[in-house]
Formats: structure tokens, C-alpha cells, sequence
């Protein structure tokens, strides 16, 4: 399942650049980005679509239609050695007034040893460096009555659920379950006084596995669910946003309409554009 639409209607292409860029745990980078004055901050899981220049490339060629559609079949239809990458990210922080926002990089391998695009802009990253920039909204929006909230994810969840956890009322009850590769990749997160943070260490874990977000979903399947109507949010690996969802349907009776599920990306299966 895609993101669910909540995309603005008055947005435009800006280009940004690095201001500071920093390690900030075993598998994280944080990139400050700047010239966002117009960005609209919207809390929550807060997205927006990145371009970098592919190797070789000298401009960054950018759509120049903004409609969801529209810019997609504009850039399809770019010749390959002028259309940059496109990756989706989730802001961790926007600085109002300032046209800063912060930006967190998961640092990983793919199957064949290598790191993709964003991952290499990321760890190569320097001041003044630019990418483009197309804000997308937010993908959180419940349209049903709930009394708590379950946000499950794996490390490329970890902005959507810290923005989310922090957006939230205070009075919110719920669960958040993350996993992340180490202990040192966890972060301070800012939730209401009854939500629950579960943190799940990859490199700890006497379960044998390769594929993240699977010790997630087993966390999952070991939870007792609060009383009450539940809305979830289920986002990261396709794997474990699909396997939570059908856990939550079959298992616990959640209506299909209460259960957000997001596939950010597939083990073993590199984005290609």
C-alpha cells in the first residue's frame, strides 16, 4: 500500500542545500537542509520526495509540474543522464523561520554489498551541496474515533514515528514499537506520558534473522492489545507494514479501516529510479 494522500495543493519544486551534516549514531546521518523559507511546517509523519543529481550530472533538471501525477510522468519521460534520483524521506525536524529542516539517513547495505543513492548523497554530503525538494504532507491521518494508537516500524520508520509520537495529544494512550540495528541507533523521542516505547536492538537479538523489521513483527505478535478501538500505523519494511496488518485483521479484529500499513521499501529489492 502507497502513502495515503494528504499531498498540498499550493506546493512547489525548491531546491536545498546542506548546511551541516553529522554521524549521528552507528547507522544514522543527519543532514541539515536550508532554503525551505516557504515549507509549511505539518507535523506528524511530515514526508517530502528528495532528488539528487546522478554521478556525472552537473544540474540538477528538476519537473516542473507539481501535481502527484503530472511530475511523475514529466520525470519518467527525462532521458535518464538528466533525471536524478528521487528517494522519499520523512522530515525528523523542521525549523520554522529559519528554512531549516533536518533529515535522517539510514546507513545500510543492499543484498549485493552496495548503498544507494540517498545513503552515498548522505555520507559524501558538504556544505552547499543541493538537492530537490517537493513536500508531500503527512501520511498519519486517522478518520475514525480511536482511544489509542500502535505505531510498529523498523529504522526507516523511525522519523514518521518520532513526529507522529511527538504530534499526538497529550492525554493519547499507545504503543510504539521500533526496531533498530543497535542500541546506540536509538533516539530521545518526545511522547505523550501513556504511550509505551518498545525498543527492539537487531545486533541483541538470539533470533536469527536477515531481514529487517521481522523481531518488530514477532514484538508485535507478543503484544497484548489495550482496551479500546485502535488506530495503527504500520510503516517500514514491506514485509512487516503487510505481516502487522494481517496480524491486527486476523488476529486481534481490527477493522481494516482502522489499520494504516506503508511499505517503505523490500529486502532485497533496490528502488530503481
Amino acid at each position: 500500500m502507497g502513502r495515503k494522500k494528504n499531498t498540498p495543493t499550493d506546493r512547489q519544486f525548491a531546491v536545498a542545500h546542506v548546511r551541516h551534516a553529522e554521524r549521528i549514531s552507528p547507522n544514522f546521518v543527519r543532514l541539515t537542509l536550508g532554503g525551505l523559507d516557504e515549507l509549511v511546517p505539518r507535523g506528524h509523519d511530515h514526508w517530502c520526495r528528495l532528488f539528487f543529481a546522478r554521478e556525472g550530472q552537473d544540474a540538477l533538471q528538476l519537473p516542473t509540474r507539481t501535481s502527484e501525477i503530472g511530475w511523475y510522468l514529466q520525470y519518467l519521460a527525462t532521458p535518464k543522464v538528466r533525471r536524478p534520483w528521487v528517494r522519499a524521506y520523512t522530515l525528523r525536524d523542521v525549523r520554522p523561520g529559519t528554512g531549516e529542516v533536518d533529515i535522517d539517513f539510514v546507513i545500510h547495505e543492499d543484498e549485493a554489498g552496495g548503498l544507494g543513492p540517498a545513503a552515498r548523497f548522505a555520507l559524501a554530503a558538504s556544505p552547499g551541496d543541493r538537492v530537490g525538494f517537493l513536500d508531500q504532507g503527512i501520511g498519519f491521518t486517522p478518520d475514525h474515533p480511536h482511544d489509542w494508537t500502535l505505531l510498529v516500524g523498523d529504522e526507516t520508520a523511525l522519523p514518521a514515528v518520532a513526529g507522529i509520537s511527538a504530534s499526538l495529544p497529550e492525554t493519547a494512550r499507545g504503543i510504539a514499537i521500533i526496531e533498530v540495528p543497535t542500541a546506540g541507533d536509538r533516539q530521545e523521542l518526545r511522547v505523550p506520558h501513556e504511550m509505551e516505547v518498545r525498543w527492539i536492538h537487531r545486533d541483541e537479538s538470539s533470533v536469527g534473522t536477515d531481514r529487517p523489521g521481522q523481531l518488530a513483527l514477532e514484538a508485535l505478535k507478543a503484544t497484548v492489545p489495550l482496551d479500546g478501538v485502535v488506530h495503527a500505523h504500520l510503516i517500514g519494511e514491506s514485509g512487516l507494514a503487510t505481516g502487522a496488518r494481517r496480524h491486527l485483521v486476523q488476529e486481534w479484529g481490527v477493522p481494516k479501516r482502522h489499520v494504516d500499513f506503508v511499505g517503505y521499501w523490500r529486502h532485497g529489492r533496490p528502488a530503481t529510479t
